[in-house]
C-alpha cells in the first residue's frame, strides 16, 4: 500500500484526442511547437491517439488511475493538454481558468467536472473563465507550477499569466504566488512556467538559470532547498526537450515520474540517478503530441481531492465519448 503524498496525486484526468494538430493560434508564444510535413494531417492525428492511449495504460500499469476521457470536439487541436483549463485541490475545491486563445475554450468539459464531483468530495467549484472577456488569463498549471505541500504558486510572465488572475486564485485556495522572468539565450520568454520547473514530493528539476533576474533565481532555488527538496538544475537545451515537463505521481509501489522518452534522454546519468533517489522513472514515447509545444506534464490533470469511495488504484479507465 502507498502512502500519501500532498503533491503526487494517485488519480489523474487525461483527453484523448481524435483531431490533433499542432495549433497556429498558439505558435506565435509558444518556441517549442514544430510541424511535421512529412507526415498527412490524419496520420498526425492517430499517431497522437495511440501515443496517448499509451501513456494512460503505462500509467495504469504502474498504479496510478487514469480517468481517460475521449475528445468531443472535432475543432478542439490542443484537448490532449487539460491541465490548463482545469486544477483540483485538496479542501475539494476545483477551479476552471480563462484561457488566451479562443481556439482554446472550447476545451472545457462540463461531464469531466461532473464526474470529479460524482466520484471525489468537492465542496466548490470557482470558474474564472469570464475574466477572458477582459483579456485576463491563467492557464492552468501550465501558467503555474504549485507546491501543494508548501502552497507555493510558482508563475512565469508571460501573455498566458496575469497577475490579477494568479492573485484571485492563490487567494481562494491559499497559495502565495512567486512571480518571475524567464527567457532562452536568445531572450525568448518561457511561455510556460510548467515546461521549466517540475516540483516533486523530495526533488525539484528547474532550469534556475533561464531566470532572468539573479536575485530572483538565488531566492527561489533558497526557498526550494529550505523545503528539504533536492534541486536539479536543468540547462536550456534539456528544457527544449521537454526534461523540465514532467509529473510525480502516486503509484501501487510509490512514487513515479512521468516523463516523455524525449525527456528522459536528455538527462545526464547523474541526474537519472539522483531521481532514482526519490521516484521511479516512467519514460513514454509521445513525439507526435510534442509538436503542439507540450509534453506528458501539460497531458495531465492530477486529482488532488478525496475520493468518496474507496477505489481499488487499478480501477478500469473511465471514458466518454
Amino acid at each position: 500500500m502507498t502512502v500519501f503524498s500532498v503533491q503526487a496525486p494517485r488519480a489523474v484526468i487525461m483527453i484523448r484526442p481524435h483531431r490533433f494538430a499542432p495549433n497556429p493560434a498558439t505558435a506565435r508564444d509558444n518556441a517549442f511547437q514544430a510541424t511535421d510535413p512529412m507526415r498527412a494531417a490524419f496520420v498526425v492525428s492517430q499517431a497522437a491517439y495511440d501515443e496517448c492511449t499509451d501513456l494512460a495504460a503505462t500509467l495504469e500499469r504502474a498504479g496510478v488511475r487514469v480517468h481517460l476521457f475521449d475528445d468531443i470536439d472535432d475543432d478542439s487541436p490542443d484537448s490532449v493538454f487539460p491541465n490548463n483549463w482545469f486544477s483540483t485541490h485538496s479542501g475539494g475545491h476545483v477551479v476552471t481558468y480563462p484561457m488566451a486563445s479562443p481556439s482554446r475554450r472550447k476545451e472545457r468539459r462540463s461531464d469531466i467536472l461532473e464526474m470529479l464531483k460524482d466520484q471525489y468530495r468537492v465542496q466548490s467549484i470557482v470558474d474564472y473563465s469570464g475574466l477572458e472577456q477582459d483579456g485576463v488569463f491563467l492557464e492552468g498549471t501550465g501558467a503555474m507550477v504549485l507546491d501543494h505541500a508548501e502552497r507555493v504558486a510558482y508563475a512565469v510572465k508571460s501573455d498566458r499569466m496575469s497577475d490579477v488572475a494568479l492573485e484571485r486564485f492563490c487567494t481562494h485556495v491559499g497559495f502565495e504566488p512567486v512571480v518571475f522572468d524567464a527567457a532562452d539565450s536568445n531572450g525568448v520568454a518561457v511561455y510556460h512556467t510548467n515546461v521549466l520547473m517540475c516540483i516533486g514530493d523530495a526533488f525539484c528539476l528547474a532550469a534556475f538559470d533561464m531566470i532572468t533576474d539573479p536575485a530572483r533565481r538565488a531566492e527561489i532555488h533558497d526557498r526550494l532547498t529550505a523545503s528539504g527538496r533536492v534541486t536539479i538544475n536543468l540547462s536550456e537545451r534539456q528544457i527544449r526537450e521537454f526534461a523540465g515537463n514532467a509529473i510525480e505521481l502516486m503509484g501501487t509501489d510509490g512514487r513515479v515520474l512521468a516523463l516523455s522518452r524525449r525527456a528522459f534522454k536528455a538527462l545526464t546519468a547523474d541526474q537519472i540517478r539522483e531521481l532514482e533517489r526519490f521516484v521511479t522513472l516512467v519514460p513514454v514515447d509521445i513525439p507526435t503530441i510534442e509538436l503542439a509545444g507540450g509534453s506528458v506534464r501539460c497531458m495531465i490533470a492530477g486529482i488532488h481531492l478525496s475520493p468518496r469511495l474507496e477505489t481499488h488504484a487499478n480501477t478500469a479507465t473511465k471514458k466518454a465519448s
